[in-house]
């Protein structure tokens, strides 16, 4: 455990090279994002729009997405296989290539965490915002959340293997399929015409969206987290078995 606690650092490390100032402008555009999305639903909201929440958990869903947006949608660094080598820089050290991702990845979370989550979290009371989660099954469901990121990340760094000439695409598609259907930017509930009903199945749904319902009490936690539990088994012996194929697919660059 202690090589993949080095590795994150290592990462987190990496991500303050340049100083912290090099981060600041990164987090000044989180939170000017965070903070007018705060008072535009309060103006929503109190217009009598129904969005199927109440105007509190509302704010709290908004809140959370915002602060925990790298567990609740992971993307690694995997993308950048060919084009940085990320992979293949992986292959050469004495420790597995996904847990190396993994840790890596879960190390690149932490300075954002400590810039921009934890100082907005302090600041959630000032802003009339809740962080209190509705059960503690949410912490539950939270990591298996992250976990099933990481399976669908996968899958998609594969996808990129096999369509080299087209990662950056693969890349971008993949951004907005899962952004989009994981129900962090509009809970799946809001959706109209019984699509709701629908979505809530598919893989990308048991992602942040999943995690948010519970933390603000709109799900059922353990329905919930039996249909996470049920992606995981499947999706992640599938991504296991196509990354253990697509490695033969793997080239770098100058040969």
């Amino acid at each position: 455990m202690n090589k993949y606690i080095k590795t994150a650092r290592l990462s987190a490390g990496e991500k303050t090279n340049g100083g912290i100032l090099y981060l600041m402008p990164d987090v000044l555009i989180k939170i000017c994002t965070l903070i007018p999305l705060i008072f535009l639903w309060r103006v929503v909201m109190s217009s009598g729009v129904q969005v199927g929440m109440s105007f509190e958990q509302m704010l709290s869903y908004t809140y959370v997405s915002a602060i925990l947006a790298d567990m609740l949608v992971v993307k690694t660094s995997a993308s950048g296989w060919l084009s940085e080598g990320v992979l293949l820089k992986l292959y050469g050290r004495p420790l597995p290539v996904l847990s190396q991702l993994v840790a890596q990845t879960i190390g690149g979370w932490m300075p954002m965490l400590l810039l921009f989550s934890l100082p907005m979290a302090l600041l959630a009371p000032l802003l009339g915002v809740n962080l209190v989660p509705a059960t503690p099954l949410f912490f539950i469901s939270l990591l298996l959340c992250i976990s099933l990121g990481f399976a669908i990340d996968v899958l998609f760094a594969c996808l990129s293997i096999k369509l080299r000439n087209m990662s950056w695409l693969i890349d971008r598609i993949r951004v907005a399929v899962v952004t989009l259907f994981s129900g962090t930017v509009i809970p799946i509930q809001l959706l109209p015409f019984g699509i709701d009903e629908v979505m809530r199945y598919q893989p990308f749904a048991s992602l942040g969206g999943a995690s948010l319902s519970i933390f603000v009490g709109t799900a059922n936690a353990r329905e919930v987290i039996a249909l996470q539990i049920i992606w995981n088994l499947i999706l992640w012996p599938a991504a296991l078995l196509v990354f253990k194929k697509s490695q033969e697919g793997m080239v770098s660059y100058g040969g």
